[in-house]
């Protein structure tokens, strides 16, 4: 007999949305999450708890959300070469907080596009990459992806980017206010014929769900919301939590998951509580959502998966930094940090395909460019010189109320040397082996750096910038150190270290998210994912979460109709 019918490992969107679902089934669900609860109280109404405020110190400082790197650290090395790391510390940490990464962030949530999902058959291979197909195409994700926005609520503008993917219908709320800045850059990159749109964002521009319009305080990114405008992942821990059949236990640390003694099937999981305790769940169906650091992480702890893959192409997106310093206030703190994108590197053009062959490769897969602003006042003190002149540039605020940034979230290819597996003598606070990554960049995103950010640079001029420059995160090799002695990328998108896939050879996972050789563990999060893609993943991974939950449960699969004007009728 089993506590419950499913375990839940973690609380971000992954978990949230197999929660929902499943809880929606009838299925009674545990949930556990390691760090503390700062966003839903966890009885009846399961209103906002009130922890959340515009305090850069509280938020980008002192771990308010999670993990404290000295008490959860980190591993880092470029390569095996390296020794056994150059760097211990935070590592692209994610929230570590009831919510998880969807807690935090600014709610960019565009779809992926039908190519995404076939690069290999349709690009081709790059040398030294290892790009597949994946086991699932846009056809039969559409549903799932209008079932994400609406669960969410997404705000945006169906009309807008003339290279997104066929959709079934419009998003559930309109876009939101635009921000100046945003307005500014827009029309210069269409001047140079690309194509801004307003984003696609988990941000209520009207009320949703029962939650209010945002009030474009201009805390979105790195903060929680405090007046819940932000829907993902609220809305569906809460509906969940409303059936009566989601216990969600927090600072519940899970050591490993259990197996039975066939080894085909796992039983439950063992987890320590709050003072070290420690206890088990028994359950029907193991769901791993814990991310795609944590999960290959647990996986490698329990002896799950075929230990050559486990972990293995991890990616994170290769962001190009390119700014602009304007002779006018810009007041790009306001709003909700990013109201407008483009694809353009996406869909590289002439002059691109052209800087791909003299590259030597055979294309480029750029990525979206973010019209964004600088930073708050804390983060643009601590990054001014100190002395009397540091009251006169805080008054002037260039890296603040002057500065314009297009980040480009570009694609990361897969290398099966780029891992996370376990440190062999580093520790977590619970005494588990650290998690340790291996991660250097192909040149492919080194060269894509190259061309477009140049063609970036030329836009924000355009736009009326007195200067600019442009940086790479992780740096490039040539490139001098902009970011003190941290050598890891900063990206908060990470992705593929449990790929699936149909063969067990080269996967973790079966299509239907199912771990090869134990067969009632399901993985929700990014981990799955086998390319990265040029676009953020929150969406993908809520759809993909979606279909495999539903499935999970015996529901009937989703459909949808390709309206006749839709590109590709």
């Amino acid at each position: 007999m089993s506590d419950v019918d499913a375990v839940i490992v973690g609380s971000g969107p992954a978990g949230a949305t197999a929660a929902e679902v499943l809880t929606g089934a009838g299925w009674s669900v545990v949930m556990l999450e390691k760090g503390r609860n700062h966003l839903l109280a966890l009885d009846e109404p399961y209103g906002p708890l009130g922890h959340v405020s515009n305090d850069e110190l509280k938020f980008l400082s002192r771990h308010f959300l999670g993990p404290d790197p000295f008490l959860e650290p980190r591993t880092f090395r470029h390569r095996e070469s390296e020794g056994d790391r150059i760097f211990t510390g935070g590592v692209n940490n994610l929230p570590s907080t009831v919510g998880g990464g969807g807690f935090h962030a600014d709610g960019k949530l565009p779809r992926f596009r039908e190519v995404d999902f076939h690069a290999r058959s349709e690009l081709g291979p790059i040398e030294d990459a290892d790009i597949v197909d994946w086991p699932v195409g846009y056809d039969e994700l559409e549903p799932y992806y209008a079932a994400a926005e609406r669960l969410v609520g997404v705000a945006g503008d169906h009309t807008a980017n003339p290279f997104a993917a066929w959709r079934s219908g419009p998003y559930p709320m309109p876009p939101g206010a635009d921000m100046y800045c945003a307005v500014l850059t827009s029309e210069a990159a269409t001047r140079h014929g690309f194509h801004p749109y307003r984003a696609p964002t988990g941000v209520n521009s009207v009320e949703y769900d029962g939650r209010p319009a945002c009030n474009n305080c201009g805390f979105c990114a790195f903060f929680g919301c405090p007046i819940e405008a932000k829907g993902d992942p609220v809305a569906p821990l809460r509906r969940a939590l409303q059936t009566g059949r989601l216990e969600l236990r927090t600072e519940s640390y899970v050591t490993d998951v259990l197996i039975e003694p066939s080894g085909r099937r796992a039983r439950g999981v063992r987890y320590l509580d709050a003072d070290g305790s420690p206890h088990e769940v028994s359950a029907g169906t193991v769901i791993l959502g814990a991310g795609a650091f944590e999960t290959p992480r647990l996986l490698l702890r329990s002896g799950i998966g075929n230990p050559d893959v486990v972990g293995r192409y991890l990616m994170f997106h290769f962001q190009t930094y390119v700014l602009g310093i304007f002779p006018s206030r810009l007041h790009g703190h306001r709003g909700r940090s990013v109201t407008h994108l483009m694809d353009d590197p996406i869909v590289p053009d002439d002059l691109a395909a052209a800087a791909a062959r003299a590259a030597g490769l055979p294309y480029f897969r750029g990525g979206i460019v973010e019209h964004g602003s600088g930073s708050h006042p804390i983060v643009e003190a601590i990054h001014l010189p100190p002395g009397a002149a540091h009251t006169r540039l805080m008054l002037e605020s260039p890296m603040r109320d002057h500065m314009v940034a297009f980040t480009m979230q570009g694609e990361d290819l897969p290398q099966s040397t780029n891992r996370v597996d376990l440190d062999p003598t580093v520790r977590d606070v619970w005494g588990a082996p650290a998690g340790r990554v291996t991660f250097a960049p192909h040149r492919h995103e080194a060269a894509c750096a190259a061309h477009w950010a140049p063609r970036l640079e030329a836009v924000l001029r355009d736009a009326g910038a007195d200067s600019t420059f442009w940086v790479t995160s992780p740096p490039l090799e040539d490139a001098p150190r902009r970011f003190g002695r941290d050598p890891t990328p900063i990206s908060r998108h990470i992705m593929g270290t449990a790929r699936m896939g149909t063969d067990p050879r080269t996967s973790v996972c079966d299509p239907w998210q199912r771990v090869h050789d134990v067969e009632n563990v399901l993985i929700t999060d990014s981990s799955v994912f086998p390319t990265s893609t040029g676009y953020g993943p929150t969406l993908t991974i809520v759809a993909l979460a979606l279909r495999a939950a539903r499935a999970l449960a015996g529901l009937d699969p989703l459909r949808s109709t390709r309206p006749p004007d839709a590109p590709g009728s």
